[in-house]
């Protein structure tokens, strides 16, 4: 079974966490502190209790048509309920006016000359997978229909909840996760590929595409991209059926329409390929950039998450779910030389099966509310990396974000770990600094916000989406809350007494 998709970083993490899980966390040296260890001398260390509340995201990000898209169904997840993910797509030729192959070939489809058109199919890039690979992930294709209003808008990226209207289905297949690995070979015989998705079209789409052969008159379909776009609107990639996410990029070359077809150029009959694909150019007069919409559905009605326990936090990925929390002993906390202080948080098991195969996102992230506003956030304070200065009030720097968070001394990302005899996934956040400032200089103890993105923005400052390191969509976890008797959400700090 595959079980999730790879971190882009899990190389180097793959170093920390062992390299961490030799030592114990007292006598690591993690990022640039040393810390002690706790003797109870002059070495400390405390437990203070967080309150934790749940909250679900009720924004539409939008995802371009640069970046990865999901697609496919979560059927059976009793935490986090149902997910279905479809992918939209404008396919075009690369060039205007449009011909396949070249100036002096024949394609002319009579079976007395032996050219002609074959097939089509509509071959998408894989990058990964999350769920259930024993489960096929089926799919259907339709078109998309002329009548979409801003479908066609040349430079305006689509949410998720946008959903163009479509027309007639003209392929399905259903997708075994576990085969992708095969290579397939190419009907001439000399290509062949594999960890591509590829779906035949039926044979009506293909002749209204060959009906069309160097079509380049004036008013002709392949003679520029705006009458292709009326000929030909767009394809649709639905998910009706299957437990699991397939991750795709459709600007990646892998991704485009294959038309399959049989030319003479002067010589013996040859089996060849031309392509259709996404077009993402802003510069060229006559290919502008295609339409893209990646339409997530999440239908969390009936499931755990609808209506949680005080003892658990939902954390499913964008769109997703988020915890508020709160420290109300770290304003009375008096001053202290702060070693190390990191929010330990700890999944609570649920199914074996089902968390093996639903697996939490690879990495949390943390940050603050801002105080006299109205649902705005702002990064944490000094820990997202202590070796960039950054203001997250954008008042005293040009920056209110670091641009790169040092990982490894922030956390935040999934490990190992055994509670009472249990193997579960467990985060480490370390927010040492930003809780120094707080027992030294008495600033404010904010409410902070921890979830799960793929990326975040922060309006106030910029509606410039902050990419992260979690693939979209891909995870979730029920963990402890501030009162779980045995995953209990925590604030811990290493300290010596002043």
């Amino acid at each position: 079974m595959q079980r999730r998709l790879l971190s882009p970083v899990w190389i180097l993490f793959s170093v920390i966490i062992v390299s961490w899980g030799c030592s114990k966390l007292d006598t690591t040296d993690i990022g640039s502190d040393l810390i002690p260890a706790v003797d109870n001398v002059t070495t400390f260390d405390t437990i203070l209790t967080i309150n934790t509340t749940q909250g679900i995201f009720t924004d539409t990000p939008t995802i371009t048509r640069s970046e990865d898209h999901v697609l496919g169904m979560i059927s059976n997840d009793p935490l986090f309920g149902t997910t279905t993910a479809n992918v939209y797509m404008q396919l075009k030729p690369v060039f205007y006016p449009f011909y396949f192959g070249k100036a002096n070939d024949t394609i002319n489809n009579t079976l007395a000359s032996g050219t002609g058109f074959d097939s089509i199919v509509l071959c998408m890039n894989y990058k990964g997978f999350w769920g259930d690979s024993m489960q096929p992930i089926n799919l259907i294709v339709k078109e998309v229909s002329p009548n979409n209003g801003k479908w066609d808008s040349l430079y305006e990226d689509k949410n998720i909840a946008y959903v163009p209207n479509t027309g007639a289905t003209i392929g399905n297949l259903s997708l075994d996760i576990k085969k992708l690995k095969n290579w397939v070979k190419y009907a001439n015989k000399r290509d062949s590929v594999r960890f591509q998705i590829r779906i035949p079209l039926s044979a009506s789409f293909a002749n209204s595409i060959f009906s069309k052969n160097n079509d380049t008159a004036v008013n002709g379909v392949f003679r520029t991209d705006s009458l292709f776009r009326a000929f030909q609107n767009g394809i649709a990639v639905l998910a009706t059926g299957g437990n699991g996410l397939i991750s795709t990029n459709l600007a990646d070359t892998s991704t485009k329409l294959e038309i399959h077809y049989r030319k003479k150029n002067g010589g013996a009959i040859d089996t060849a390929y031309t392509s259709f694909k996404l077009s993402t150019n802003f510069l060229s007069t006559f290919n502008y950039p295609s339409a893209t919409c990646n339409n997530v559905i999440r239908n969390r009605t009936g499931a755990a998450v609808s209506a949680p326990a005080s003892d658990a936090i939902y954390l499913q990925a964008g769109p997703g779910t988020y915890a508020n929390l709160s420290i109300p002993a770290l304003s009375t906390l008096t001053n202290r030389i702060v070693h190390r202080a990191e929010i330990i948080v700890e999944q609570v098991p649920f199914s074996s099966a089902v968390d093996a195969l639903l697996t939490p996102p690879s990495y949390l992230y943390l940050d603050l509310k801002d105080t006299g506003t109205t649902n705005k956030w702002k990064p944490i304070y000094f820990d997202l990396n202590p070796s960039i200065g950054y203001d997250p009030d954008f008042k005293l720097s040009s920056t209110f974000y670091p641009g790169t968070i040092d990982l490894i001394y922030f956390g935040g990302y999934s490990q190992d770990k055994i509670v009472a005899a249990v193997p579960v996934k467990a985060y480490n956040i370390n927010i040492t600094r930003y809780v120094q400032q707080i027992v030294t200089k008495h600033t404010t103890n904010y409410q902070m916000r921890l979830f799960a993105p793929n990326s975040f923005a922060y309006p106030q400052y910029s509606n410039i989406g902050i990419p992260y390191y979690n693939s979209f969509a891909i995870g979730r976890v029920k963990v402890g809350s501030g009162s779980n008797a045995n995953y209990k959400m925590r604030l811990r700090i290493i300290y010596s007494k002043i």
